[in-house]
């Protein structure tokens, strides 16, 4: 009885230890998530996730994850930039020049993001008011995605894509196209985007 109640005992404490190793495991996990959460400059909720449904946060994470999988610090073969893959141009357009700064900033990014999405709307919002609802090549065109195919190829082609009923389809330098984007981005809420024609984001700041 002795033996059986030390064996007994023994197995006892050793579950007690296991157990109290997988709970540190799990609470260190949860602290170097929460410290690549602060080191990137964003909220929880802005972390890529398919509970974020068709809001314009997810809308905006969701093409961040095709452009680079969220990864702020990237910079791809042809010299794009950031979590959204900016060309330099583009952010020259809404007064961003120190790209060392652009690209290690994400709060910046972010800012830039919506700047350029503003812009786009300007430009494209006789398009969107005449196309929005109707179907190029099968797919519905939507808002959410001819901003998207607007981040991609910019306003221009998109306003020949749409113009030309599907024909004039812009491919980047990786094969993606309007089309692809305008299917793949359609249906988001980005009602919270507001057309401005002239849009500047500070490049010294954030």
């Amino acid at each position: 009885m002795k033996k059986n109640i030390e064996k007994l005992l023994s197995l006892v404490l050793t579950i007690s230890i296991l157990v109290a190793v997988v709970i540190t495991i799990q609470q260190d996990s949860q602290n170097l998530e929460e410290q690549v959460l602060v080191k990137n400059c964003v909220e929880p909720l802005e972390v890529f996730s398919l509970h974020l449904g068709k809001s314009f946060i997810g809308f905006k994470e969701a093409l961040g994850f095709k452009e680079s999988q969220n990864d702020y610090f990237r910079v791809n073969k042809f010299g794009y930039l950031g979590k959204y893959q900016f060309g330099r141009s583009t952010l020259n357009v809404i007064g961003i020049y120190n790209t060392k700064l652009f690209l290690n900033t994400p709060e910046l990014q972010e800012k830039a993001f919506v700047a350029n999405a503003q812009r786009n709307k300007w430009v494209l919002r006789r398009d969107i008011k005449r196309f929005d609802g109707k179907y190029i090549n099968g797919n519905k065109v939507t808002e959410s995605g001819i901003l998207a195919a607007a981040h991609l190829a910019g306003p221009g082609s998109v306003k020949k894509y749409l113009r030309s009923y599907g024909e004039n389809n812009f491919a980047d330098a990786n094969g993606a196209t309007i089309k692809y984007y305008m299917n793949k981005f359609s249906g988001y809420d980005t009602s919270l985007i507001k057309p401005l024609k002239k849009v500047r984001v500070p490049h010294d700041r954030v």
